[in-house]
């Protein structure tokens, strides 16, 4: 039997993501209705009820998986580093990298944010989102010695979060290479102050 063949087919929940994914991210999630995601995943109405069980549910489960997949790239990059400084400034480089590709919308979870209500699922992933990446920013200057790590910390994910912004508003990918510039002039500071 060929792979082809022996393939198993996506379940629904990950045909309901994947449509998500590509539509929410594209769009927006509250433009995109869910009679539109239901078509785009080629499934019943009910499917999505029973998996998700409403539409800001599976928002929910879009902004999560995004959350999986970028937290994977960003590790890659971070572990790929010779040292504390270059595993720091690697956040950046996996961010930029980001930038030059065709589908790069933004972030998912700034353009979430300004979509959804205050308090709910979609304001708590990205707030979760934002926490981890503070923290491995925070952890990372910890490693590399700066003296008040949390500071530094939050100023790193203020580049960060500037740069995605700047990248998506003007629709310029050396948005990131600037980012990076501005990182390395913060850490090297950082850095040098505490020896």
């Amino acid at each position: 039997m060929s792979k082809a063949l022996s393939a198993k087919a996506p379940t629904a929940r990950e045909r309901l993501l994947s449509a998500a994914n590509e539509l929410f991210y594209a769009e927006g999630v509250q433009s995109v209705g869910i009679d539109r995601i239901i078509e785009h995943a080629g499934v019943a109405k009910a499917s999505l009820y029973n998996t998700f069980g409403g539409k800001e549910q599976l928002i929910r489960a879009y902004l999560d998986s995004r959350h999986a997949k970028l937290t994977e790239r960003l590790l890659r990059g971070v572990d790929a580093a010779d040292n504390p400084r270059d595993r720091l400034l690697a956040v950046f480089d996996a961010q930029a990298a980001l930038f030059v590709e065709n589908d790069y919308h933004g972030c998912a979870f700034v353009a979430a944010s300004a979509e959804a209500k205050h308090g709910g699922a979609i304001e708590e992933a990205s707030d979760t989102y934002r926490a981890w990446v503070r923290a491995l920013l925070t952890d990372l200057a910890r490693d590399a010695g700066a003296p008040d790590p949390d500071a530094l910390g939050r100023q790193l994910q203020l580049l960060y979060d500037g740069g995605g912004v700047s990248a998506r508003m003007d629709r310029d990918p050396s948005a990131g290479a600037f980012a990076r510039q501005a990182a390395t002039i913060l850490i090297d500071a950082a850095l040098t102050d505490g020896s």
